[in-house]
């Protein structure tokens, strides 16, 4: 009987088994955790920059156990021709998934790892997911490597192209940019006259030639059609008829710092050619008469303790723009103080340009002390447009070692590159350099407080004085690495962007002239002993306080 039950029951068991199906498991829900590209860990949407194109590993810990044999490479891959072999790497905990790409990649591409929201792995991935790493640059020169000596050459000849080959063909003034056509600058235009004795003493240029350009250029601007106002010239002049072109709305008279500028270049001129032959010292007359005509004390708005930028003829001082605090415009109160004819008093300087000594800083920016101006230093246009002709090396006044502070601004941006807070592709010791430029679509002064990824060759290179070994560093970058992408025509574009593959097509004035002013001053000091050696200019450093 029992033997019958358990027959009986055996069979029941066996009909039940055959009559139900097992349930499939479900996979569990997992999200990813972390994701490491070389090591460097990325939210979804981050980016890795300067990856090596022959050895980038991923590593990808998940909220749960995973398969690893179940990888799938339709939900798990890299964009941008990257083939799905991958060699996957052995890890201890069951919920990393660790693969090297097999492939060579590109270099400067920008690659995406997706990770698909399905099943796969053995579990199901709740949310999508997407890696961005982009490889290094090729690091192979794209021009033949020459020495050091003669690649500051080349940089000069090459961007005083800008100023001699592109010069406005009536005015023999510097166009402001390429392509503005009829409008010249003036600031731009004493940056590229400063650039005429360099380009003769290294053979680019005759000296007839030189003087032949500077006649040009004085000859237009000692027309009684060209506007000038209380005999200071506007920021941008028509070429052609010698009228001004509006910088603004209510800015379409003078221009005072741009005038202090063209100025500068002048007075480095004339010096060049005081001593030489008759047509030469007559050429000097000519820059003398504009020199004097600048009436520096009007620009004090009635007799206040301070310049003002700007005057116009139909607003008068609606821009209402003082001149002080530490910026690029130190030039603007030396050459105010040197006057021969309309000086101003060693007051005007204290009160409005050092604000009364409100211009000192002191504080330390990566164990650099910066003696003056806002914080980081600004810009570094800032120690270049001044010193294309003032000499800072033994400059002093009562506020500052103009050499410790411009040296110390260079070094603080230079080192705020290298830290480079913001992880900007490509920044560090061989590219640097924060200035005003072009920038996508715009224009801006970039520095340390202002940084949208832009680096301006115009700031290392014009900073060789004070940084050489670091300044020659970008410059091997900006001409070996970036090769064609940046140098052209007229030396280095303007500028570019290396987290968005932009580079500019732009020429500036402004931005090339320093470049064979200040690479000159630290390989010979030309243009520095001659603005240095002009007796009124030394009367007026005497005057302000300054030992030099």
């Amino acid at each position: 009987m029992k033997t019958r039950i358990s027959i009986l029951i055996l069979g029941m068991v066996l009909l039940y088994s055959c009559n139900t199906t097992v349930p499939t498991p479900v996979p569990v829900n997992t999200y990813v955790q972390s994701v490491t590209i070389n090591g460097i860990q990325l939210a979804s949407g981050g980016s890795a920059f300067m990856l090596p194109i022959d050895s980038v590993v991923i590593r990808v810990t998940f909220s749960s156990n995973i398969d690893r044999s179940k990888i799938d490479p339709n939900k798990i891959y890299i964009s941008n021709g990257v083939d799905t072999s991958f060699t996957l790497l052995h890890e201890t905990d069951k919920n990393i998934l660790s693969f090297r790409i097999k492939k060579t990649l590109n270099y400067y591409t920008s690659y995406t790892l997706n990770i698909a929201n399905s099943e796969v792995l053995g579990v199901k991935i709740i949310d999508p997911y997407q890696y961005i790493f982009v490889t290094k640059m090729d690091p192979t020169p794209k021009f033949p490597v020459i020495s050091d000596d003669s690649l500051l050459t080349l940089v000069q000849k090459q961007t005083f192209k800008y100023f001699w080959d592109y010069a406005h063909p009536v005015s023999g003034l510097a166009r402001e940019r390429l392509g503005s056509g009829e409008t010249v600058t003036f600031g731009g235009s004493g940056f590229g006259i400063m650039g005429i004795p360099v380009a003769i003493q290294r053979g680019f240029i005759t000296r007839a030639q030189g003087l032949d350009q500077m006649n040009k250029i004085l000859n237009f601007l000692s027309l009684s059609t060209t506007d000038k106002f209380h005999g200071a010239f506007p920021h941008w002049m028509n070429g052609s008829t010698g009228k001004v072109i509006p910088f603004g709305t209510q800015d379409n008279g003078a221009d005072l710092v741009e005038t202090a500028f063209f100025m500068e270049g002048l007075l480095t001129v004339q010096s060049y050619f005081k001593n030489g032959n008759a047509a030469e010292q007559a050429m000097c007359t000519k820059i003398e008469t504009l020199w004097e005509n600048v009436e520096w004390t009007w620009f004090q708005q009635g007799g206040q303790q301070k310049l003002f930028w700007h005057w116009s003829p139909n607003y008068g001082w609606a821009i209402n723009m003082q001149i002080g605090g530490w910026d690029e415009a130190l030039i603007i109160y030396v050459l105010a103080a040197s006057s021969p004819t309309h000086p101003i008093t060693k007051s005007v300087y204290d009160n409005g340009w050092a604000m009364n000594g409100a211009i000192k800083n002191g504080k330390q920016f990566y164990g650099i002390t910066l003696p003056l101006g806002s914080d980081y230093g600004g810009p570094l246009f800032f120690a270049h447009y001044s010193f294309l002709g003032l000499n800072p090396t033994h400059l002093i006044d009562q506020y500052a070692n103009y050499w410790t502070q411009n040296t110390a601004h260079a070094k603080i941006n230079y080192n705020y590159c290298v830290a480079n807070p913001h992880k900007n592709y490509g920044y560090g010791a061989n590219c640097w350099g924060l200035t005003a430029s072009d920038i996508q679509n715009s224009y801006t002064a970039s520095s340390p407080t202002n940084d949208v990824g832009v680096i301006a060759p115009t700031a290392a290179l014009s900073s060789f004085p004070y940084t050489p070994v670091e300044s020659m560093q970008a410059l091997h970058f900006f001409y070996y690495t970036l090769g064609d992408k940046m140098w052209g025509d007229y030396g280095f574009k303007d500028a570019f962007n290396l987290n968005t593959h932009w580079f500019a097509t732009s020429y500036l004035a402004i931005d090339q002239g320093p470049i064979v002013a200040m690479i000159e001053n630290y390989r010979t000091g030309l243009l520095w002993n001659l603005f240095m050696q002009n007796t009124q200019v030394q009367a007026g450093l005497t005057k302000l306080g300054f030992t030099y």
